[in-house]
Formats: C-alpha cells, sequence, structure tokens
C-alpha cells in the first residue's frame, strides 16, 4: 500500500473551492459527469458516473474534507482535502493513504489529470 500528497492552486477562494467539492449540482459542473453527494458524515457518495465511490467521514466547512474511497470490497482509502488561503487563490492539499500499490500509478495521475486539472479549468472560465 502507498500513500499519496500533492498541493494544486486552484484560481478561487477556499469558500468557493469547498462548496464546489459539497454540492452535488456543482459537482456535476466541474467534472461533466454525473455525482452523488450530501455533505454529512456517514453518507455515501459517487463521483464522475461511479468512478470514485466512497464515504464522507468528516467536515470542516471551507477547510477540510475527509472520505473514505472504497478499492474492491476490502480495500478502503483515506482522502483528506485541506483548503488554504493563497495569494493566486485556494492551496487545495490532498493527502490519500492506504492505496493498493497496483492502483498507485492511475490515482497520482487522476490527480493531477484528472480531479485537480477540473477544478482549475472550472474556475479559470
Amino acid at each position: 500500500m502507498k500513500d499519496f500528497k500533492a498541493y494544486f492552486i486552484i484560481p478561487a477562494e477556499p469558500e468557493e473551492v469547498y462548496l464546489a467539492l459539497t454540492i452535488e449540482t456543482t459537482i456535476n459542473l466541474w467534472t461533466g459527469e454525473e455525482a452523488t453527494m450530501v455533505a454529512e458524515p456517514g453518507a455515501e457518495f459517487s463521483l464522475w458516473s461511479g468512478a470514485i465511490v466512497g464515504k464522507n467521514l468528516s467536515f470542516v466547512k471551507d477547510k477540510e474534507i475527509v472520505q473514505q474511497w472504497y478499492f474492491g470490497e476490502h480495500t478502503a482509502s483515506i482522502v483528506t482535502i485541506r483548503l488554504h488561503g493563497h495569494k493566486r487563490g485556494t492551496s487545495l492539499e490532498v493527502r490519500q493513504s492506504n492505496i493498493p500499490d497496483e492502483a498507485y500509478e492511475d490515482i497520482e495521475g487522476g490527480w493531477h489529470h484528472t480531479y485537480a486539472a477540473a477544478l482549475i479549468d472550472f474556475y479559470r472560465e
């Protein structure tokens, strides 16, 4: 199992980024895919038409989201997203633990080229 950590600069204020990550209709807009999200601990969620599924663990409004992402039936990965104010908007810090070795490359690429890239593009437009 592996861990991943990265920072991305999103050209929007932390409050806006937090809403984009926690409101279902906004997630649908920036991902361009179907999403299911209720920003409550214990609620199951689905992003990118089911490509990412899991359970919400905790929220700190405008600052932090902690989720459990599922890999198959027996493996869960903890994802912590922290939002920090930055002179160009928001520094989005992501930490993901317990990533299966065989999935690490796809997860790393997904954070860089899909998840963060879609958020950045959404706010650049």
